[in-house]
C-alpha cells in the first residue's frame, strides 16, 4: 500500500529550525509543511509591507529555507507554506534568491494568491461574527482582510510540479489537505476522505504540540528531552487512516494523550469542524498506539463544505501602554501593593483613570486576580501596569509614571521597563466563495552555467 509521509516543520511564525531541518534530511518526506500564520500575524505583516513593499512575509522565510531546502530538493520533498503572509511574491522571490545563494542547479517554486480580500470588504458592509458591527464600522482603521483559502487553491500548485509553494492565509489544514489530495487523487466532494485527510492536517499543524510539546506537567505528565523535541510526521495511506510519529533519537512522546490534546484543541464541535474544503466530524477518531511513539489514527469523516469562508479582518486599535518595576526581600509584596496604589492615583492626575488598564504583581495576582493570591507572601514582586490607550503620548505616559516609582515610590525598586506597542485587533466576518479567485504562478530558477 502506497504511504505518503508528511512533515510538519513549524506550527507558528517563531517556532524552532532545527526539528525542521531534521525532518527534511531524515524524514524520507513526501511533503514538509511550514505553517506559521495566526490570526494577528497577517495583519501585523501588512503594516510592515505598508512601510516597505518589498517586507510583509515571515521574517524567519530565508533562514528556514537555507536550512532545508537542500535535503528537501535532494531527497524530492515538497515544501508548502504559508510563510508568505501579507506579501506571497516577495516571498516567492525571497526563495528564488536562496536557491541561487545555495547554487541549487533547479528549483520551480509557485506563489498561491488570491486570499487578500480587503477591496472586498471596503466596497461591501458586512456584518462581523460575534459583533454587533459591521466592516463599515471600521472601513477607516481597517489594516487588512484576508480569506482563509482551501486546499482547492493549492492544487494547481502540486498539478504543475512546484517544488516549494508559498502562500498568504490558508487554512492551517489545508495545506496538509491538498498535497494528500493530490498524491491520492481524491475528489473534491469525497467528503469522508477528505475529513480523515482533515484531521491529518489538524493534528500536524501545531507542530511539536502533538509530540509533546505544550502538554509536559512534571510529577503528571512527564515528557522526555523537551530540548530536543522532534516534529511529527503522519504515514497516511489512500483511505486517510495515518499513523502520527516522530523521528528516532528525538526528545517528546507520541501517544493517545498527546494526539487527543491536540484533536480537541481549537474544535468547538468535533462532529462539525467548519474548514473551505470540509465540515470535518471528528466524533468517531479512534487513536490506537501501535508502539512507542507510532499512534494509528482513523474514524475521521465530513461532511458537505460551506459555501461561505471566513476572513480575518486586522484593524487599528489604539495602543498599549507598559511599565514594570521589581522589588525584593522582607515586605516585597507590601512594597509592591503600594507602587500600585501610587500608579492608580497618578493614572488620575494623567486623565488615564478611565481606560481600560491592568495593575498587577506578576508571581502574585497577574494569572488568576487577586483571591488565589491572597495568602502569598513572596520574596520578590514584579508590578506591572498596562494601559490601553488611544494616542500614542498617552501610553508613553504610563510607562513614565512606572519609571517616577524610582524617586517617588517605595523603597528598593529597580529594573524598570517600558514599553508601547500599536494594537493591531482581529475580527471576523463571512465571505460569499463565489467573490474569491485565487491564482497561481510559477517561477523557476535554473543556474547558469
Amino acid at each position: 500500500m502506497t504511504v505518503f509521509r508528511i512533515g510538519s516543520g513549524a506550527g507558528y511564525a517563531g517556532d524552532r529550525i532545527d526539528p525542521a531541518q531534521d525532518l527534511a534530511e531524515r524524514g524520507h518526506l513526501n511533503a514538509l509543511v511550514f505553517e506559521c500564520l495566526a490570526e494577528r500575524t497577517i495583519a501585523l505583516a501588512q503594516l510592515r509591507r505598508s512601510a516597505d513593499p518589498g517586507a510583509g512575509y515571515d521574517p524567519l522565510l530565508t533562514e528556514r529555507m537555507r536550512a532545508v531546502l537542500p535535503a528537501c530538493v535532494a531527497n524530492g520533498t515538497t515544501v508548502i507554506t504559508n510563510m508568505g503572509a501579507a506579501n506571497p511574491m516577495a516571498a516567492g522571490r525571497a526563495v528564488l534568491a536562496v536557491a541561487r545563494e545555495l547554487g541549487l542547479p533547479r528549483l520551480k517554486v509557485a506563489v498561491v494568491t488570491g486570499d487578500d480580500v480587503l477591496p472586498w470588504m471596503l466596497a461591501n458592509d458586512v456584518p462581523l461574527i460575534d459583533s454587533e458591527q459591521t466592516t463599515s464600522d471600521m472601513r477607516h482603521s481597517l489594516v487588512s482582510a484576508n480569506v482563509y483559502l482551501g486546499a482547492d487553491a493549492l492544487l494547481p500548485a502540486l498539478r504543475a510540479g512546484a517544488q516549494v509553494i508559498i502562500t498568504g492565509r490558508v487554512s492551517d489544514p489545508a495545506l496538509f489537505l491538498a498535497p494528500l489530495m493530490h498524491h491520492f487523487g481524491w475528489h473534491s466532494d469525497d467528503w469522508p476522505r477528505l475529513g480523515a485527510g482533515l484531521l491529518v492536517g489538524h493534528l500536524l499543524e501545531c507542530a511539536a504540540q502533538v509530540t509533546g510539546g505544550y502538554i509536559a506537567d512534571p510529577g503528571h505528565v512527564d515528557v522526555s528531552d523537551l530540548h530536543r523535541v522532534g516534529f511529527p510526521l503522519a504515514e497516511v495511506v489512500s483511505d486517510g487512516t495515518a499513523v502520527i510519529t516522530k523521528l528516532p533519537g528525538t526528545g517528546g512522546r507520541v501517544d493517545r494523550l498527546t494526539c487527543t490534546a491536540q484533536l480537541l484543541y481549537e474544535v468547538e464541535d468535533p462532529a462539525c469542524y467548519l474548514q473551505p474544503d470540509v465540515v470535518g466530524d471528528f466524533s468517531g477518531v479512534r487513536f490506537e498506539p501501535l508502539a512507542v511513539d507510532r499512534v494509528q489514527v482513523q474514524g475521521a469523516s465530513g461532511h458537505p463544505r460551506p459555501e461561505q469562508l471566513k476572513v480575518t479582518l486586522g484593524y487599528r486599535d489604539g495602543f498599549v501602554g507598559e511599565g514594570q518595576i521589581s522589588y525584593a526581600g522582607p515586605g516585597a509584596r507590601a512594597r509592591g501593593e503600594l507602587a500600585l496604589s501610587i500608579l492608580r492615583h497618578r493614572l488620575g492626575v494623567a486623565g488615564l483613570s478611565g481606560l481600560e488598564h491592568r495593575a498587577e504583581l506578576l508571581g502574585v495576582n497577574a494569572m488568576h486576580g487577586p483571591h488565589l493570591g491572597a495568602g502569598h507572601e513572596p520574596y520578590e514582586v514584579r508590578v506591572r501596569l498596562a494601559v490601553r490607550c488611544v494616542t500614542r503620548a498617552q501610553a508613553e505616559r504610563v510607562g513614565h509614571e512606572v519609571e517616577a516609582l524610582y524617586l517617588n515610590g517605595p523603597a528598593g525598586g529597580g529594573g524598570v521597563t517600558q514599553s508601547v506597542r500599536e494594537v493591531v485587533a482581529a475580527a471576523s466576518a463571512l465571505i460569499p466563495r463565489s467573490c474569491v479567485q485565487t491564482h497561481c504562478q510559477v517561477f523557476e530558477h535554473l543556474l547558469q552555467g
